[in-house]
């Protein structure tokens, strides 16, 4: 891996496997394939077997989480450290996946290229135009949930790493900003509707004055019986202040 992008696997971004290089890797598999009805019903099948082959929208959830979290985390690192556009595109890169088809880490062609303009959400434009508006689409068609739901759970990523980049050694004060301007926006730089706008509040938390991060959108994972909803799930949110109420 280029000593560009080593010095990003530190602090915060440790514990997450470094892409490799190169046009491929051996056992990869191209992230194009993702946008193909039959690789992807294939893939969310194999990936749906460890939860008994159970609600197809909540598998197609699910596999979207890990998947949305290494390119949030790789992609931001890159672009708001660095400066950087990975090409992280579905026409350029390749994925590693577990034997269940999950996404393990990445494989790069290059180690990406300065970002022709930083005052601005074009900056982000691989990201959301190359890879996420693509994949969402596909998977909406292939699990019959609501694009709004895979939006949700990239933009829940988004946030959590944008804030986790604070505490990177290369960072610089306001360094999670263009991230969080590209969240605070209701529209994208094209006019469109921002599928990405405020995918996470943080509300009154513990007796300690902690707040809590609760997610814009659940995730729909309570419909896999067994797995119940996520800490950061608006409907338990709203559960708990029902509670509250109750006499």
């Amino acid at each position: 891996m280029p000593s560009i992008l080593a010095q990003l696997y530190v602090g915060p971004l440790q514990h997450l496997a470094p892409p490799t290089m190169g046009l491929e890797a051996p056992d990869g598999v191209p992230a194009q394939a993702l946008i193909d009805p039959a690789y992807l019903d294939t893939l969310l099948e194999r990936f749906g077997a460890q939860y008994g082959h159970g609600d197809r929208r909540a598998v197609a959830s699910l596999w979207s989480k890990w998947h949305f979290s290494a390119l949030a985390a790789h992609g931001l690192a890159a672009n708001l450290l660095l400066a950087r556009d990975l090409p992280l595109g579905l026409d350029e890169l390749h994925l590693q996946q577990s034997p269940e088809g999950q996404t393990i880490g990445y494989s790069l062609r290059h180690a990406g290229r300065p970002l022709a303009k930083l005052d601005d959400l074009s900056r982000f434009a691989t990201l959301l135009e190359g890879h996420l508006e693509p994949l969402i689409e596909a998977l909406a068609a292939a699990s019959g949930a609501s694009p709004k739901v895979f939006w949700s759970n990239a933009g829940n990523y988004l946030e959590y790493f944008a804030g986790a980049l604070k505490d990177h050694p290369l960072a610089s004060p306001g360094i999670a900003e263009p991230a969080r301007e590209l969240m605070a926006s209701r529209t994208l730089p094209g006019g469109g509707r921002n599928p990405l706008y405020r995918p996470v509040r943080y509300v009154e938390g513990d007796i300690a004055g902690n707040p809590r991060r609760v997610r814009r959108l659940c995730c729909i994972r309570y419909l896999i019986d067994e797995l119940g909803v996520c800490g950061n799930c608006p409907l338990a949110c709203r559960d708990r202040a029902r509670s509250l109420e109750t006499p």
